[in-house]
């Protein structure tokens, strides 16, 4: 048994909109304690191959301010979207102060990566899916992304 990334952010959201404070899940082998409002610590252990490979993760259910979003231009219909697969920090660079991943006016295969997009301290990288010119950048380096938002848009090959 494995938790997926969206397993692991629906259980948060269940946490946040329940009324309790923590939540202890353990399954085969798998142990997962939240505890939200920034009480005490919490972790996730994960099996691996070898026991001695086990990764510790902190996971922090502190309160999160609503995310507010500028208003998206219209759509294009001749425009193809990228939107976020899943919800928190955008990068649009590796790193700070290096080039971004894609500029407006490149073109772009659905291999490319378009960005970073980073969940409690992972790193996940964003490929294309499409081909095309990159015509506009939404998103910007920092911002919080949610699920399914607009991060750029592509004018199709």
């Amino acid at each position: 048994m494995s938790f997926s990334h969206e397993d692991v952010q629906r259980l948060l959201q269940l946490l946040d909109s329940s009324q309790f404070d923590e939540l202890q899940l353990e399954a085969e082998g798998i142990k997962l304690s939240l505890r939200r409002n920034g009480i005490g610590t919490s972790s996730t252990t994960l099996p691996m191959s070898t026991p001695a490979a086990v990764p510790r993760v902190a996971l922090a259910a502190a309160p999160v301010a609503p995310v507010q979003q500028s208003p998206t231009p219209a759509a294009n219909p001749s425009l193809l979207e990228i939107r976020a697969p899943m919800l928190g920090t955008f990068y649009g660079a590796p790193k700070p102060g290096s080039d971004p991943f894609v500029k407006v006016g490149e073109r772009i295969d659905e291999n490319t990566a378009v960005g970073i997009i980073e969940v409690m301290k992972l790193m996940n990288s964003i490929s294309a899916g499409l081909v095309g010119t990159v015509v506009e950048v939404l998103a910007r380096d920092g911002d919080l992304v949610e699920y399914d938002q607009v991060l750029m848009r592509v004018r199709p090959a």
